[in-house]
């Protein structure tokens, strides 16, 4: 007997960072250092991934920049720095994605966003951003104490917005994320660009173009 036909994709989830903005320190530490080397040992020590990680799980990012100042008063104003001037990390939208998000709700495909994103700057940069008004829903993580990878945070999505993990494509730029999402039965595209994820969404139909 042959196994079921996959249901069609009726909506797809979005992850934020590296997919429909360019967030990146570096666009604003590359201002605080004039040498290339001290701005990469300042990321790769001191504000590295691992430190950043809890923000996203709704840790004090004034807590944490308190903490690590006063274990480095050297470096207290470039970790002052990732809170007071957080959001000169956006670079702005990528906007091949963005027409992409746009184009998908045209065409009746339904789009949520699940983004690693602290609880402080979701609301500056949903102020900052019209495409955020595209979403039918989104899940930030710092609002929900829970992070990508972690299943939780894709079931918290699939239960609040009544989502089918087999109908749902999910698109994000952390191989890590997307390997869990595809763990739960979700469809799934690693993003490495807006052109590359075209292709993949016209061989889903979900866009003109496919074969």
């Amino acid at each position: 007997m042959s196994a079921p036909e996959a249901p069609p994709i009726d909506a797809v989830v979005f992850d934020i960072g590296g997919v429909l903005l360019d967030w990146d320190p570096r666009h604003l530490y590359r201002k605080v250092f004039d040498d290339e080397g001290a701005m990469e040992r300042f990321l790769g020590r001191i504000c590295t991934p691992e430190w950043h990680e809890p923000h996203d799980r709704g840790a004090s990012t004034a807590d944490s920049c308190a903490r690590l100042a006063e274990a480095h008063p050297e470096h207290a104003d470039e970790i002052w720095a990732w809170l007071t001037r957080g959001e000169e990390m956006v670079a702005g939208p990528i906007e091949e994605s963005v027409e992409i998000l746009a184009e998908l709700r045209r065409g009746g495909i339904a789009c949520y966003a699940l983004s690693n994103m602290e609880a402080e700057t979701f609301p500056l940069r949903r102020e900052r951003f019209a495409f955020f008004e595209l979403f039918d829903g989104i899940v930030v993580s710092g609002l929900e104490g829970l992070a990508k990878p972690d299943p939780a945070i894709f079931e918290l999505l699939f239960g609040r917005f009544g989502l089918h993990a087999g109908a749902t494509l999910f698109v994000d730029d952390n191989a890590e994320n997307v390997a869990a999402a595809s763990v739960l039965g979700m469809s799934t595209v690693l993003f490495e660009s807006s052109e590359a994820l075209r292709r993949a969404l016209g061989e889903m139909d979900l866009l003109p173009g496919g074969p």
